[in-house]
């Protein structure tokens, strides 16, 4: 009874956390469940994909109400996320569990590091938003007119460059959901924000959308292997479910760059975390 109880409230915590940052939640689940539990860590990830999907279903109505969301981005990359998510969980049953969880660290590391150098966007004048002005791009980013499908996919106040890399980052982010059961959120957010110039704000809710699609490609494979335990996903989602709520209606209320400092503590410590689990199996 205690020990469920602690599962809801562990959960509830990587709901708030998830929907804050556009993580889903599973990049405190999986340590949540394989440090603080004892529970194997192939079968953390599947339990943290069906918590993603909760976190995404229960926030992403929260940020389409306000307006807060890209959903025609969103729904553009998810198509290759989710190719990605299927790849990847053929490929999470190959690899041992100690690759993985090092695998989870580094890229954690990766990430913290990246979004601690990168820098909120400018964004265009109001006056050049209501004259339907893009914004200016370089070379190497392509051009994007208001006629194009690139534009298409823009939002208020932003102009979104590199879709190329950003449809790579995209299948990357796939691979990953799969591998380590974060939904993707954990390189889905830095590849919107920091390649493709979408707003911090923008980037964790339109995350938020995509990662339930993501995490269902990959938990459906998780499930038929027998990969998911269902006395664990059950209190564990409860808690996400109203983790998820509460920082969803709350996002909105934060500053971005406490956001942003939030982001990557939190990476940071549940990277070390990791690296010392990978040592441990070794």
């Amino acid at each position: 009874m205690i020990g469920g109880l602690l599962i809801v409230a562990s959960g509830a915590a990587a709901g708030v956390f998830g929907s804050l940052l556009g993580l889903g939640g599973g990049i405190l689940i999986v340590p949540l469940l394989t440090l603080g539990f004892g529970l194997p860590f192939r079968e953390a990830v599947g339990v943290s994909l069906v918590s993603v999907i909760v976190t995404s279903g229960a926030s992403a109505g929260v940020y389409l109400q306000r307006h807060v969301a890209n959903l025609r981005l969103g729904m553009t990359l998810e198509l290759f996320t989710a190719t990605g998510a299927l790849v990847g969980g053929l490929i999470a049953f190959l690899l041992s569990e100690q690759v993985i969880a090092a695998l989870f660290a580094a890229l954690l590391a990766y990430t913290a590091i990246s979004m601690a150098r990168g820098r909120e966007r400018d964004t265009p004048s109001a006056e050049a938003e209501a004259n339907g002005d893009a914004t200016a791009t370089d070379g190497s980013d392509g051009e994007a007119t208001n006629g194009s499908f690139v534009a298409s996919l823009s939002g208020p106040g932003y102009t979104v460059r590199r879709l190329p890399a950003g449809i790579v980052g995209s299948l990357f982010a796939g691979v990953v959901s799969a591998l380590l059961g974060v939904g993707g959120g954990l390189v889905k957010v830095p590849v919107m924000h920091l390649l493709m110039g979408v707003p911090l704000r923008t980037a964790t809710a339109t995350s938020n959308l995509m990662i339930g699609v993501t995490a269902s490609a990959s938990a459906i494979i998780y499930l038929l292997r027998g990969g998911i335990d269902p006395f664990v996903a059950g209190p564990t989602a409860i808690g996400v479910f109203i983790g998820a709520s509460i920082g969803s209606r709350t996002a909105h209320r934060i500053d971005l760059r406490l956001l942003r400092i939030l982001f990557v503590v939190v990476l940071l410590y549940t990277a070390v975390q990791m690296a010392q689990r990978a040592l441990a199996l070794g």
